[in-house]
C-alpha cells in the first residue's frame, strides 16, 4: 500500500471513532445553568433542579430558554421505596412545584413534558 493510501485509511478510520464517541457540535454546551442535572432529548436541554421544598425544570432550545407558557410537565420521583408524582406549572422561564418532596442523592426522576405536541420523556439521576 502506498504511504498516501495508508495515511488516508488511518484518517478515515479515526474520523469514524471520533463520531461514534458521541462528539457533536451544535453551538451550545450541556452545562447546568441553575445548579441542576442536565439531559438532552431531541435537541432540547432539560435541567432539573430538585430540592426538598421545590422542583424546577428549565428547558433550553439550542442554548436559549424555551417558551413554556403553553406547556405542561409532570415529574415522577423514585427515592428508595417512595414514589412521588408531581405536577409542575409554567412559572416564567421554568416549570415549578413547591411543597415537600422526597429528594435524595441517587434518586431517579422521570419528566413527561409536553409543549403542545406529544410528550417527551426525560430521565434524570439526582446528585
Amino acid at each position: 500500500m502506498k504511504p498516501i493510501h495508508l495515511l488516508a485509511a488511518v484518517i478515515l478510520s479515526m474520523s469514524g471513532l471520533a463520531f461514534s464517541a458521541g462528539g457533536h457540535d451544535h453551538g451550545h454546551e450541556h452545562k447546568p445553568l441553575h445548579g441542576g442535572v442536565v439531559r438532552e432529548v431531541k435537541d432540547m436541554d432539560y435541567e432539573l433542579v430538585a430540592k426538598p421544598d421545590s422542583i424546577q425544570l428549565y428547558l433550553r432550545d439550542h442554548g436559549k430558554p424555551a417558551d413554556i407558557t403553553k406547556g405542561s410537565a409532570k415529574l415522577t420521583v423514585l427515592s428508595g421505596n417512595q414514589k412521588q408524582e408531581i405536577n409542575l406549572i409554567p412559572d416564567g422561564e421554568r416549570f415549578l412545584a413547591k411543597g415537600t418532596f422526597a429528594i435524595a442523592p441517587s434518586a431517579k426522576a422521570v419528566a413527561q413534558v409536553s409543549m403542545g405536541g406529544p410528550a417527551v420523556t426525560v430521565r434524570f439521576v439526582l446528585k
